[in-house]
Parts: C-alpha cells; sequence; structure tokens
C-alpha cells in the first residue's frame, strides 16, 4: 500500500468530433474507470468552452497522476498549448500532454506493436493473425485508416516522417466517411425518385429511421440537423446492403474505393521505393461494418502490393493513455514502445534565432509616463504626441535601409514578383491595411502586395491565441503562397523575436525571396544564418503606456509601410508628378479626382476631361492618351 507507483493514475482524453472519451488507467496499463462526454473539436471551441468541456470531465476525475490529450483540429503547437493552457486551469499542476486524435491512434498501433514483440519473445502468447502482423512488420510505415463521423488517412514512417491525406472536414472532404455515405444515401434516393418515379427500398428505410412521412420531409430535415445525424444514416445504408439493396451496395463501394485510393496515396508518401505500409483501420465506420472493411481491404491490396491491412485491436484513447504516462516520465524515456512526436509531449516552444542585448524598448517603462494615470487630459494629450513627434527622426536614421529594401521591392515588382508582409496582432493587422489599400491607390492586382496574418482573418478583429507563436504556421503560410525567388518578404514584429513571423522568414529565405525585418529593437542579435537580408530596427524609444506597440510602435510601422508601397508605386510608373495616374475610380469621389487628375496632366476643362475618361472606361492613363497626353511608365 506504500507503493507511490500504486497511487499513480493516468487520464487519457481522445476528443474528437462526436464524442470524448476519457479513460483513467493505472501503472500497469489496467482500465480503472471509463466515460464518455460531449464532442471536442479544437477549431470549434473557444478558451472559455474548452474550459467548461475539461471542467465536466474532472468531476469525475479529479486528481489524474498526469494527462493526455489527443483532439482533433488539434494541429500546431500553438494548438497544443491551447490545450495544455485549458487543462491546467482544471488541473493545477498535473502533467499535461496534448496531441491530435490522429497520433494517439497511430500510437495504438505502435503500441499493439511492441506488445505483441514482447509476448512473442516470451513465449507466453498465441499470436493471433493480427498480433502476428504486429509482431513481424514493426518496421514498416505505419498508416491509420479513419473512417467514422469523418474521415482522414494519418501515417508515419520509421524515420518519423508524418503524411495526411484527407481531414479536411465534410464540406471539403471526409470521403468515405459515415457523414458521406449518409450525405450519399440521401442524394441517391432523392435522384432515383425523380428519374424513375419510384421512391427506393433505401429511401423507404431512411424515412423510417427519422419517422419522416414522405420525400418532401427530408428538406427540412437535413437544412437543420448537423454533421453527426447525417452521419448516422450510414447504418440503414449497411443494413440495406445486406440484404441486397443495389442502391447502398454502388454507394459503399465508392466510399471502400475512396479510403483505399487515400490510404495508398499517403503510403506513397511516407514509403522509400516499393516498401509496402502496414494499415491500421480505426473509426466506427470500419471497426463495425467488418464487411466493409474486408472490402477495403482488398482494394488497398491491389493498390499496394506487399501491404498488410488490420483494424486497430484497442480504442484509440489507450494512446492518449500512453502519452499521459509518458509525460509523467520524468527522464522522457520510451514507454511502451511508444514514440509521439516531439511537440505533442514535451512544451517545447520554437525559440527564434536571435536574442535582445538588452530589454527591448517596447517593453521598457517611459519615465515621462509614469504618472499617466493622474496626469490632466490637455497633459496627457501634448505628452501623447510629442512622443509621437519623435518618431520621424528615428526611421532617418534608417534611412539607407529602407532604400535598399525598396530597391528589393522596385526590382521584384518589375520582374513579376510580389511584396508580402507577415506580422501577428497589431503588426499583422498593419500590414492588412497597407496591402488593402494598393488596388483601388495604383490599381494593382490583389496578388501584387500581399498579408500574411497570424492566426487568419479571424485574428483581424479579435486575439487569436498562440498565433504569434507558431513558427511552423509562417513557414507554412509561405510555403501555400507559393512564395519564390522574384518576392519580397517583409516580417513586421516590434519586438523583433516572433516566432511566426521568423518561421515565415525562414522558409522565405529557403525558397530565395529577399527578406527583411522590420522592428524596433535595436538590441537584437541575429544569428548569422538566419539573419534577413536587411534589419530595419529604429529606435524609437519606450510607449507611453508600457508594451503597448500599436502606439508609437505601430505609428512607425504605419510610416515604413507606407512609404514602401508609395515610394516603389512611384518607381514602376503608377505616379506622374505627385498625381495617382493608375487610380481606381470605384464611386462618385475618385471619379471626380480622377477628371481632375486628367484635367491638369493634360490641361483640358473638366468636362472634358470627364468626358475621356467616360469613353475609356474610367482608366486615368487610357484617358490621357486619348487626349494625346503621354503619362510616364
Amino acid at each position: 500500500m506504500n507503493n507511490p507507483a500504486a497511487r499513480q493514475l493516468f487520464l487519457g482524453l481522445e476528443c474528437g468530433g462526436t464524442r470524448t472519451v476519457a479513460l483513467l488507467a493505472d501503472v500497469s496499463g489496467r482500465a480503472a474507470k471509463r466515460i464518455e462526454a460531449g464532442p471536442a473539436n479544437l477549431r470549434l471551441l473557444s478558451d472559455t468552452q474548452l474550459v467548461s468541456h475539461f471542467q465536466s470531465i474532472a468531476k469525475v476525475f479529479p486528481k489524474p497522476s498526469a494527462l493526455g490529450i489527443g483532439m482533433a483540429g488539434a494541429r500546431t503547437e500553438a494548438d497544443w498549448k491551447r490545450i495544455r493552457d485549458a487543462a491546467a486551469k482544471i488541473w493545477k499542476e498535473t502533467p499535461c500532454a496534448a496531441t491530435n486524435d490522429l497520433e494517439t491512434a497511430l500510437a495504438v498501433g505502435r503500441m499493439q506493436n511492441e506488445e505483441g514483440r514482447m509476448k512473442k519473445k516470451n513465449k507466453t502468447h498465441r499470436a493471433t493473425p493480427h498480433s502476428s502482423f504486429f509482431i513481424l512488420h514493426s518496421s514498416l510505415p505505419q498508416v491509420l485508416v479513419l473512417s467514422g463521423t469523418g474521415s482522414c488517412c494519418y501515417g508515419r514512417n520509421a524515420a518519423g516522417k508524418t503524411a495526411k491525406v484527407g481531414g479536411w472536414g465534410h464540406i471539403l472532404g471526409d470521403k468515405g466517411s459515415g457523414y458521406e455515405i449518409g450525405m450519399r444515401a440521401l442524394k441517391a434516393v432523392v435522384f432515383y425518385y425523380d428519374t424513375d418515379g419510384v421512391w427506393p427500398k433505401l429511401g423507404e428505410r431512411i424515412l423510417n429511421a427519422l419517422e419522416l412521412n414522405e420525400p418532401n420531409d427530408l428538406i427540412p430535415w437535413v437544412q437543420k440537423v448537423n454533421k453527426s445525424e447525417i452521419s448516422k444514416l450510414a447504418v440503414q445504408v449497411f443494413a440495406a446492403w445486406e440484404r441486397g439493396d443495389k442502391i447502398a451496395a454502388d454507394i459503399l463501394e465508392g466510399a471502400a474505393q475512396s479510403l483505399a485510393k487515400d490510404a495508398a496515396a499517403c503510403a506513397r508518401r511516407l514509403s522509400s521505393g516499393k516498401k509496402p505500409a502496414r494499415f491500421v483501420l480505426a473509426g466506427s465506420v470500419l471497426l463495425k461494418q467488418p464487411k466493409f472493411a474486408q472490402r477495403v481491404g482488398e482494394i488497398l491490396r491491389k493498390l499496394s502490393p506487399g501491404c498488410l491491412v488490420a483494424p486497430l485491436e484497442r480504442e484509440s484513447v489507450w494512446g492518449a493513455v500512453q502519452l499521459a504516462r509518458q509525460v509523467f516520465e520524468k527522464s522522457g524515456a520510451r514507454v511502451a514502445g511508444m514514440e509521439l512526436h516531439a511537440g505533442s509531449v514535451e512544451e517545447t516552444q520554437y525559440k527564434p534565432p536571435v536574442e535582445t542585448l538588452k530589454l527591448s524598448p517596447t517593453e521598457q517603462r517611459n519615465p515621462r509616463s509614469v504618472h499617466l494615470d493622474r496626469l490632466p487630459l490637455n497633459q496627457a494629450i501634448a505628452l501623447m504626441l510629442s512622443e509621437d513627434a519623435t518618431i520621424p527622426r528615428a526611421i532617418l536614421a534608417e534611412r539607407k535601409k529602407i532604400e535598399r529594401v525598396l530597391n528589393f521591392i522596385v526590382r521584384a515588382f518589375r520582374s513579376g514578383g510580389r511584396l508580402l508582409y507577415v506580422g501577428a496582432g497589431t503588426s499583422g493587422r498593419l500590414g492588412v491595411l497597407d496591402a488593402s489599400e494598393c488596388p483601388p491607390t495604383f490599381r494593382t492586382p490583389p496578388e501584387m502586395v500581399q498579408s500574411i496574418m497570424a492566426g487568419g482573418y479571424t485574428a483581424l478583429w479579435q486575439a487569436v491565441e498562440g498565433a504569434e507563436d507558431d513558427f511552423a504556421g509562417g513557414a507554412k503560410a509561405i510555403e501555400f503562397r507559393g512564395v519564390n525567388s522574384r518576392d519580397v518578404v517583409v516580417g513586421i514584429a516590434a519586438s523583433g523575436r516572433t516566432p511566426y513571423v521568423w518561421g515565415a522568414l525562414k522558409e522565405a529565405k529557403r525558397r530565395g525571396a529577399k527578406t527583411a525585418l522590420l522592428c524596433f529593437n535595436p538590441f537584437l542579435k541575429i544569428s548569422r544564418a538566419a539573419k534577413p537580408d536587411v534589419v530595419i530596427a529604429p529606435n524609437i524609444g519606450p510607449e507611453v503606456l508600457t508594451g503597448s506597440t500599436r502606439l508609437k510602435a505601430g505609428t512607425a510601422t504605419k510610416l515604413i509601410l507606407n512609404i514602401f508601397t508609395t515610394l516603389s508605386m512611384v518607381r514602376i510608373g503608377k505616379v506622374v508628378s505627385n498625381l495617382m495616374v493608375d487610380l481606381n475610380p470605384s464611386n462618385v469621389k475618385l471619379r471626380d479626382r480622377a477628371a481632375r487628375i486628367v484635367q491638369a496632366l493634360a490641361e483640358v476643362d473638366y468636362a472634358k476631361a470627364q468626358a475621356a475618361l467616360e469613353k475609356s472606361g474610367w482608366v486615368i492613363k487610357k484617358a490621357l492618351r486619348r487626349l494625346g497626353k503621354k503619362s510616364r511608365q
């Protein structure tokens, strides 16, 4: 009774789009208690909802020794941190590791492999076909083929490389899932009803299951139900299939083909040469419908000769339990043969290749504003404006660096390249603002000046937890914008240390793009290998409100971005004199401005300028040519 190990209990949570399974197990791997709770997809939960979800589970499991959480929608380190932070509010001071639900399911396959290997070594286990599969082929790439409410194929090879095919959700993907089977059944029965004038047997079965009276009742039903309700219709399709229903057979054959093709594609991305893979079938559709799983296996063996196919023998929540046990181990040693990627186990955060030799001015306290909370308003106004007045001089000190970046941008535009801003928070929003103003001001195509905002469009109006810490997210954004050697990428980070921005800069540099960092920390020390082509770091001093970089840093950022786009557009011929000759006159005010521009440059009266614009489709340069005036290109 005094053995501390006997009191160790590990709680695993598998959180999916349909339900959450919570399992408590002891150190020997025996289940102590299991419950089911509501769905939990991280992409669909606010931080408050996430904490509330964990609170409901903690009522049953208040004091585990450690937590392992695999959650749908958790893709990045920033996502895993969100989960850990929410769990820490409920299970205080309890070690916690988080990953996605695919990793925990895949981990169970590795656990089965290790268990089978050990049993065979000890000669105490009579191998079943499934267990021998895991024993004999431990070095092969492993692919999880998941079909439940949704679907996805996810794999990992011996070198740790991962690949994912599917998992795009029911609007973009979910091929071969319960949802797709149910939705295809609904579409099929109404299609055959329309073409043959006879309501099919599968349709009768669906109406009976839903307690609906006639086909038209399906219209309001399908409009109000969720993904899970539609996926439940898959049960009716399988039942009809067992009775020889041809429509059901066609639907399920298509689903099996889709799943097998996706799984084989995932395996190809993991295998070097023609090395076979092992496929582990998981999810309610595959595990509860063995005949369907058998058909998926048959197709897989044709698509991937030599492959091995077996169902997941234990609930995937056991992978979360093992994750809990792993994080509990102080030494970080392997536990039961399970090796999750480091980011899902350790509280690792990417550290940018930069350090600050002293506290960044953006974080220092401003001695002039220490009594800000007690200043009369007129003095506070004067203080803020006097602080802002110091900004231009600080920017001028960086003029040569700004000029160098401008030359990069002009060369990029002339060669068909692009300018991309990358930032988080205020910095990112200012990049969005400057990029969005270019098409109306200079008639540029939207892709010519782009912005990448950590956290995406949601972050434009509200904070997205952990977005700026997502180094991999910044790199992915650069990859999926197709950045190349003709482009210029400007990272904006007031402190100079934002991981998202550094991820973007690293990937942009790898792709041959010109790179620049705009920050307000002149004390940065950047590793030589990671240093951007230009670092612009005006010393604007501390903010009036300590750390609030939407103030002086924000103003300085806006000024510098104004310089980048305005002067680069001047250099490529979109300005004559100080007039915007590529203005897009999209409203009454701008059409009036366009007419006055043509009037001034062509030296004609207002009416003639307006007429020329109307005949030229309100393109100023065309109007000028019509009037015999050449605009500089």
